[in-house]
């Protein structure tokens, strides 16, 4: 049992200051307080959860009911928790899921870890109508614990008062700060919210920005009062690994598999360009016994020893010169391949082995392992959560998986040349993929999805590449 002090912060909508006023939060609790703050990220997201990270100085992990299961999230934030404070972000609106119910949404994960809401609401144009949204909130289901109210986009003293007393006379809950209009560009965004804080010119600059945000619109002892009064929250006792999530059954047939044994060396590409990495991912592989081996694509000219190699998501666009200048890391990636090495690539990975990717009408040539262009779209080309079927045999997962990801790309496929020696093993039963509803396309042991996974939830995916590296390292004696 834990009484560790949490908040859940959520939102009327989506783009509504949630990721504001977390970050807020966080830098204030954190370099004004002293406090170590844990934080986690409700929803698919990389670029919030980063943000989050360099705000609390400590790993943000994910929470997020659809990728993985109740069971396995209440304890892995047990697991996690392990600062003073734990401080997460919700997605979407409060009770916004994927249908009707609500399922997967912030209010269902907030009940799961009896966590107090912190509620902020976008008050462009809107008076009492603020405090109308609010009980509508606290009404529409009771077991959420709302606890407080921040209100956004205020535009004045007078706009401010107003909101205050109509929430004071209707709501049961304290308004516990009021944020202005700030001035655009603070923060600028791009296509998948918030610039990267590795792009971002002065992340110090902003975090004091941020700081500044909190000490001085919100109450932060109020802010503290209801974190420390979060209810106990008990361990699961289902510790299952292949769990059912939501409507949906995880199915992955055992592998031979066991931890310990052959330690193996696994090559992880972090650099700008490749920045999407989910912690737990990283730690279910040490936790298998590999040890993960930092690469940079933009930087290094060889690939280390190892018995596997890992490329995330990320944006190889904007960094395309510079990964199509170094032609020897290239060159070496594609060696590897073709010599067997196992290789693990999601979405930005993806579009780094094919043949090129096209950016304003520019060509830039990439690794080649696979007969694909990829060129870059104003308008995403895929959004949302994905649920793939392993129809054939390929070097990472047994047939008949199912695995339950998401999929958040501006790139579309442009050409691609038909081979048999390459295929693709994943039916996409929702989502679009690669082409043709298909993804996970595989060559030798190289495989390579826009779908990205979570390793909690999808255990298949640690076991497959452990696996991969395993055998590998034994057929090279």
């Amino acid at each position: 049992m834990s009484t560790y002090p949490r908040l859940t912060i959520a939102g009327i909508r989506g783009g509504g200051g949630k990721t504001t006023l977390a970050l807020s939060l966080i830098a204030v609790l954190r370099r004004q307080k002293g406090l170590k703050v844990v934080p986690f990220k409700k929803g698919p997201d990389y670029i919030d959860a980063g943000w989050m990270s360099v705000a609390a100085q400590h790993p943000c992990y994910n929470l997020d009911p659809f990728l993985i299961s109740k069971e396995r999230i209440v304890d892995s934030f047990l697991a996690h928790a392990s600062g003073d404070i734990a401080v997460i972000e919700g997605n979407r609106g409060l009770y916004d899921g994927m249908d009707a119910d609500g399922s997967y949404s912030t209010a269902e994960l907030a009940k799961l870890l009896k966590s107090p809401v912190v509620l902020i609401v976008d008050c462009t144009k809107v008076t009492r109508t603020t405090a109308a949204l609010v009980l509508g909130c606290m009404l529409m289901d009771r077991e959420v614990d709302l606890k407080g109210v921040v209100l956004n986009q205020i535009a004045g003293s007078r706009h401010e008062s107003v909101i205050r007393a109509s929430i004071e006379k209707y709501c049961s809950v304290p308004v516990l700060g009021a944020i202005p209009k700030l001035s655009a560009g603070d923060l600028p965004e791009r296509h998948m919210g918030l610039t990267p804080y590795h792009e971002y010119p002065d992340t110090e600059k902003a975090m004091a920005l941020l700081e500044d945000i909190a000490k001085n619109y919100l109450d932060i002892e109020k802010v503290l009062g209801i974190a420390s009064g979060a209810e106990p929250l008990h361990k699961s006792e289902s510790g299952s690994q292949n769990p059912e999530v939501g409507k949906y059954t995880i199915k992955s047939p055992s592998l031979s598999f066991t931890k310990g044994g052959i330690a193996v060396r696994i090559g992880v590409i972090r650099d700008a360009a490749f920045q999407f990495y989910y912690p737990e991912n990283l730690e279910e592989l040490e936790k298998s016994g590999a040890e993960v081996v930092d690469i940079n694509a933009l930087a290094d000219s060889h690939i280390p020893d190892i018995d596997a190699l890992y490329i995330g998501g990320g944006f190889p666009e904007t960094n395309a010169i510079d990964l199509a200048e170094n032609t020897r890391l290239r060159e070496a990636v594609r060696t590897a391949a073709e010599e067997g090495l196992p290789i693990y690539a999601e979405c930005g990975g993806l579009m780094f082995l094919g043949d090129a990717i096209v950016v304003d009408g520019v060509r830039y040539p990439m690794v080649g392992i696979f007969p694909i262009t990829f060129e870059m779209r104003k308008k995403p080309q895929a959004h949302g959560y994905t649920i793939v079927e392993v129809e054939r045999e390929n070097p990472f997962y047994p047939v008949g998986t199912i695995l339950q990801g998401h999929e958040f790309h501006y790139s579309a496929v442009v050409s691609m040349e038909e081979r048999k020696d390459i295929r693709t093993a994943f039916l996409m039963q929702r989502g679009a993929g690669i082409r043709d509803k298909r993804d996970g396309i595989f060559y030798k042991n190289v495989f390579a999805t826009y779908t990205h996974l979570h390793a909690l939830g999808s255990p298949a995916w640690s076991e497959g590449l452990i696996a991969a590296a395993k055998h590998f390292k034994e057929s090279k004696g």
